[in-house]
Order: structure tokens, then C-alpha cells, then sequence
């Protein structure tokens, strides 16, 4: 670490992006302890450079406090300096965790399933994504054409994801023009919320270093196939075995899954704001976009809210079982998406909800009727919907402190008005360039 680096200090807000002060190195390790001041009021920046409504004003401050493990060092350009960066904990003057942090907030959902329940969470994020800037035709989809188009992009995002320490497991071409996917491996506790944030900014990285950009946006246009942030999740006992999968089980889940998958159900028309948390977003959520346009349950069902994932390998079913759920993007920041998809299910562990039918197929081609009998219902069709049905909704306007749900809502309520009166076109283009 030489004296002219700089070190990152970060942290995931309200609108899902990653935000920074800057310490040259030689100050990072005496700040390592009391990190580096922050004015509250830059938590309610929307995705552009409009504040939403909040009481903090000019005068709070907090101290965003680095943690240790989540520092990364990115060093593969001869050419550029490294990309270094460590994410932070929200912590008043006194010390003591911030209420209204985005971390925090994932972090008490977890300690509570814990809790109650003896098992700790595990997830991944798949990330989708476009790059922006690439020359010459259109590859075809999935193709060995899609990856060689930008062969050192791929290159040295593998390197330099194995650098990040983020368990890379595959990174793939995908359905949309210039779209591309990357898998990482289950993590459990704070890192399954961290790992996806450190992940994106190295992706992004990479694409500027060789020219392109990298967009998350669930839309980059209209047409365009849409880029989700699906949840892979599962629970482990003490002695590390799945908790989640039980051979003898509906769909071979579990007693305290079935719980949890119909708590998600029950309340993911509410989990929407919390999940695809952008006017964009609704671009992308619904039936025939292989996201999910119902709060519905399936087996290996890609139209359903939240779905098993069976193991393709039997002898392996106990290990690799887990559940998905579809509705999340990357406007949202993956310690709301946790926090909020815990504390879902984690209600319908104690209200010990029984799980749903599975549907199959997409749900939109069954009947009202149909739907109705399975307890079938449509997910927003807005953000300010999704928000109308979040308010109506006591228990999952509980899952935040009430500031935070406030201002939460205010950022959100701030997005709809400068979104009012864009064309689709338009609405995709700001939020393309931004995420």
C-alpha cells in the first residue's frame, strides 16, 4: 500500500447505490476504529441528485465505520491503479449502531431469525447486466460468439473476481444483447448482503477499465430483455447440514421452509417496494419476463414469485437444495432485499403458514378463478402501487424503524414525481446511465 492509494470507504443506500469517502492509505488504519464522518441527510439521495424529504437537514452526522473483513484490493492493470474499497457500519457519535443504516437493517433481520429459529441464512445473488459500448453486430443469444466478442472483459473480470475473494462461480452469456450474467457461491450471515455489493462495483470496474460501462438497470430499454438480482437462499442447522430440504417433504422442503416460502408469498405484493424499488422496475416485473407478475409459489417454476430449486444431481439433493425468489433488482440495495426477505419469511415461520399450492406454468394463463382458488394474487404494477400496498400493509411497514420507513418512502416518493410525465424511453435511458 503505498502513500498516494486511495481506500474507499463504502456504503449501500436507500436507492441501492454504492456511495464513498475517500482516506488516502496512510490515514485508512487509524480510522479503522472510528471511521470517517457522513452527513444523514446524503441517505435520502435519490438515484440523481435530488434529496428527499427528511429531518436531519444539515446537522446529524454519523460515522461510517470500515469492516475489516469486507475490504478488497482489485490490482490486475499494470496501467491503472487498484480499485480498493472496504464497506462500512453506520454508527452514531456515541458508538452505537445507526437505526437508519441500510446494514443494519439486514443485520437485525438476521440476529432475529437466528434467534428464533437456531439456523443461520445463507444466500447468492445472480447478477445481470449489461455492457455498454461494445462494437460490431449483435451476438446471438448464449452464444461462444457473445463471450469472444469481449474476451478481455471476461479475462479480467474472472481474475479479477477470484482477487475479490467472492467465490465466482460462473460468468456467462445471457439472452440479451450484450447481457451477461454472474453467478457467485452462497455465503452466509452479513457477507451474503455484503459479497453482491462488492461484486458489482468489480464488474463495473473492469468494464470502465477496458472502455465499456456496465449497466444493472432492470431495463436498459424498453424492448430490451430485462436484468434481474434473483435470490438463491437456504438455511444451515449448528451441525452445517441444509435445514432447508427435508426428502420427505412437499417438493422435498422442509417443515420450517414451507413456513418461510408461504410468509414470502403472503407478503411479496408488500416485499416489491422493498425489492424492485425503482419506477423502472416495473418495466421488468411482470408475467412472460421470466421475473413474475403474481405472488405465487412454484417447483422449478421461473414465473413464480418464489420457487424450489431442486438439486439436478439426486445424491446431491441434501446439499444444493434452496429457494429462489424473482422480484429483486439491482436498484434495491441487497441489505433491503435480505432484511426485508427474512423478515418475511420468518413471519410466516411464527404465524406457521402452510405453503402453497405450486403452480404451474406462468400464472397469468390460469383464470381468475383459478387464481383465486390458490390464493394467487397480482403484484404491483408501479412503484407507487407497490408503495400503496407497503403502507396498507402493518407488518411490513413494521420490518423498518419508523424514520427509516419514512424517509425510505420519501426517497421513493421523490423517484415516482421525477419520473412523472418520461416516456419508457426516457425512464430507461436516466436509469441505465446511473445503475
Amino acid at each position: 500500500m503505498s502513500d498516494g492509494d486511495l481506500v474507499l470507504l463504502a456504503w449501500s443506500d436507500y436507492v441501492g447505490i454504492t456511495r464513498v469517502r475517500g482516506l488516502v492509505s496512510r490515514i485508512y488504519p487509524k480510522r479503522m476504529t472510528t471511521g470517517i464522518g457522513w452527513a444523514v441527510a446524503g441517505q435520502v439521495l435519490t438515484p440523481f441528485d435530488d434529496l428527499g424529504p427528511n429531518p436531519w437537514g444539515s446537522m446529524m452526522e454519523v460515522r461510517q465505520v470500515p469492516v475489516p473483513e469486507t475490504h478488497r484490493k482489485i490490482d490486475i492493470w499494470s496501467d491503472a491503479p487498484p480499485l480498493e474499497m472496504v464497506l462500512c457500519d453506520a454508527r452514531t457519535l456515541d458508538g452505537k449502531q445507526w437505526e437508519c443504516g441500510t446494514r443494519a437493517f439486514y443485520e437485525n433481520a438476521l440476529k432475529d431469525f437466528r434467534e428464533e429459529t437456531g439456523l443461520e441464512f445463507m444466500a447468492a445473488f445472480e447478477h445481470e447486466f449489461q455492457l455498454l459500448g461494445v462494437d460490431g453486430p449483435d451476438a446471438p443469444p448464449f452464444s461462444i460468439e457473445h463471450v469472444r466478442k469481449v474476451p478481455h472483459f471476461m479475462s479480467d473480470l474472472a481474475r479479477a473476481l477470484n482477487q475479490a475473494d467472492v467465490d465466482v462461480e460462473s460468468i456467462e452469456p445471457e439472452f440479451g444483447v450484450n447481457q451477461f450474467e454472474v453467478t457467485t457461491g452462497p455465503a452466509t450471515g452479513m457477507a451474503a448482503a455484503d459479497n453482491p455489493i462488492i461484486v458489482r462495483e468489480v464488474i463495473r470496474e473492469v468494464a470502465r477499465r477496458l472502455g465499456y460501462r456496465a449497466t444493472f438497470t432492470p431495463k436498459p430499454t424498453p424492448e430490451a430483455v430485462g436484468n434481474g438480482a434473483h435470490v438463491h437462499f437456504s438455511f444451515l442447522d449448528q451441525e452445517g447440514n441444509n435445514a432447508t430440504y427435508d426428502p420427505d417433504g412437499p417438493g422435498g422442503a422442509s417443515e420450517v421452509a414451507q413456513h418461510f416460502i408461504a410468509g414470502v408469498v403472503k407478503y411479496l405484493p408488500a416485499l416489491c417496494a422493498y425489492m424492485a424499488s425503482s419506477p423502472v422496475s416495473y418495466l421488468r416485473l411482470g408475467p412472460h419476463h421470466w421475473a413474475c407478475g403474481y405472488a405465487s409459489f412454484g417447483i422449478q417454476n421461473r414465473e413464480a414469485g418464489i420457487r424450489i430449486c431442486p438439486s439436478a444431481d439426486p445424491s446431491n439433493q441434501s446439499r444444493s437444495f434452496n429457494l429462489e425468489v424473482r422480484a429483486p433488482d439491482a436498484t434495491a440495495s441487497p441489505y433491503i432485499v435480505l432484511g426485508s426477505l427474512i423478515r418475511a419469511g420468518l413471519q410466516g415461520i411464527r404465524d406457521a403458514l402452510p405453503m402453497p399450492a405450486a403452480v404451474e406454468g406462468d400464472p397469468s394463463d390460469l383464470t381468475e378463478a383459478q387464481r383465486s382458488d390458490m390464493g394467487i394474487v397480482a403484484l404491483p404494477g408501479s412503484l407507487e402501487e407497490a408503495l400503496a400496498v407497503l403502507d396498507a400493509d402493518e407488518v411490513a411497514r413494521s420490518w423498518m424503524p419508523e424514520l427509516m420507513y419514512q424517509c425510505f418512502v420519501g426517497v421513493k416518493q421523490t423517484e415516482i414525481t421525477l419520473a412523472k410525465g418520461l416516456t419508457d424511453q426516457d425512464l430507461c435511458e436516466r436509469y441505465r446511465n446511473v445503475y
